[in-house]
């Protein structure tokens, strides 16, 4: 099909939920798309920080394929391999003590959520659930994940939202003790708050925030979905923040591209959610585990280092650029934000480029740049010179 028929035919036929791009997608080969008629994109968004292998990666391929073809689906009722196997290796590389697999970021963090409540019903009983969260936060587009996002925008159309929820700023302790009550069971963030803008928190809030979290016995709750699996540079964010959360939530990159999601907990909250209490159809399945495991078998100490580098090159191109529109670059490995200077705007940027070859992103006010982990750096170099070219 042309790109024109495909675009035809999604709107004809697919809810227009999404603003997109005009630009079909036909197939790829590391961090380089190419649409039907054959025309290049470099690629800074990885599909939202999914495809963090890039494209065509053959080990992981191969994987799925033979997976497939031994084993597709069997439903959590009975055992398989490939999540065991995955799970063992999540639990060793991190120091948490055990996994729930789910599909997508917003079911990782609904389970979150309840593995928090049930936690706190159990030891308290009823009337400890509040769960306070930061300003600027994006947690998903569930009911509750909406209400759990810390941005007013997101709150409307879909009453009633799920009571339970209180916010504080980022980065400001006074304000979550002023949050605080007898009634709060959790603490919810996000290491860098990515749809709010690529915000790193502070370290030494994050780590006054797992004290406070610890004295008060409330479980510190880390929403990774996009900071993990290798993106900032470490294979969790929380790793370079020097804590250790009670719970965990990962999805996005840990698959590569297949859909995929999950909560890590620790000791403590390893049996809070027995059986019958959560579950999910399509979760753990073999062949998303799989993928999972070739991910993993990439993301080695000296391939993170290397993400770490490859995001201080990038960022210090882009500055050393002194384009007009943008400012200041900020983040960890390669999640990177860019401040957009006053009079212009993200959307007539991110068009600009696109229209020229480079696939980028927005989040909040600035730009969003998610390339795959494996990008070369002559493909960085090409993406930096489409910028130059159509944005001095």
């Amino acid at each position: 099909m042309t790109s024109n028929e495909i675009k035809a035919l999604t709107g004809q036929y697919i809810m227009q939920t999404y603003g997109r791009f005009p630009v079909a997608i036909d197939h790829g080969q590391g961090a380089t798309l190419y649409d039907p008629e054959g025309n290049a994109y470099i690629d800074f968004t990885s599909g939202i920080g999914v495809t963090s292998l890039g494209y065509g990666n053959e080990p992981w391929a191969e994987a799925i394929a033979a997976q497939a073809k031994k084993l597709g689906h069997v439903s959590n009722l009975f055992y398989t391999e490939p999540p065991a196997l995955l799970a063992q290796k999540l639990c060793e590389r991190t120091g948490e003590s055990c996994v729930f697999f789910a599909n997508g970021g917003g079911e990782a963090n609904e389970g979150m959520i309840k593995l928090a409540r049930k936690y706190s019903f159990d030891k308290y009983g009823s009337g400890r659930a509040t769960i306070i969260t930061l300003k600027n936060s994006f947690h998903g587009r569930t009911i509750t994940t909406l209400t759990a996002t810390g941005q007013d925008v997101f709150h409307n159309y879909f009453f009633p939202f799920t009571e339970g929820f209180r916010y504080a700023a980022a980065n400001d302790l006074a304000s979550l003790e002023a949050a605080a009550g007898d009634d709060v069971c959790a603490v919810m963030v996000e290491l860098v708050q990515g749809e709010g803008g690529v915000l790193p928190l502070e370290q030494d809030y994050v780590q006054a925030v797992a004290a406070l979290c610890r004295e008060k016995d409330w479980l510190l709750l880390v929403d990774e979905v996009q900071t993990g699996v290798g993106r900032t540079g470490s294979l969790f964010a929380f790793q370079q923040y020097g804590v250790l959360p009670d719970v965990v939530s990962f999805a996005k990159g840990i698959a590569g591209g297949l859909p995929m999601s999950g909560i890590l907990a620790n000791e403590k909250c390893r049996d809070v959610l027995g059986p019958g209490m959560h579950a999910t159809t399509f979760g753990a399945n073999p062949v998303c585990a799989a993928a999972a495991l070739a991910v993993q078998d990439v993301l080695t100490d000296e391939f993170l280092q290397q993400v770490k580098e490859k995001g201080d090159y990038l960022r210090a191109a882009i500055e050393d650029l002194h384009l007009p529109c943008f400012g200041k670059t900020r983040g960890l490995g390669l999640m990177i934000g860019i401040a957009v200077a006053d009079g212009y705007t993200n959307k007539d940027i991110a068009q600009k480029l696109i229209a020229n070859g480079l696939l980028v992103l927005t989040a909040g006010p600035g730009m969003r740049l998610l390339p795959p982990l494996t990008i070369t750096k002559e493909e960085m170099d090409q993406g930096i010179a489409i910028m130059k070219k159509t944005l001095s």
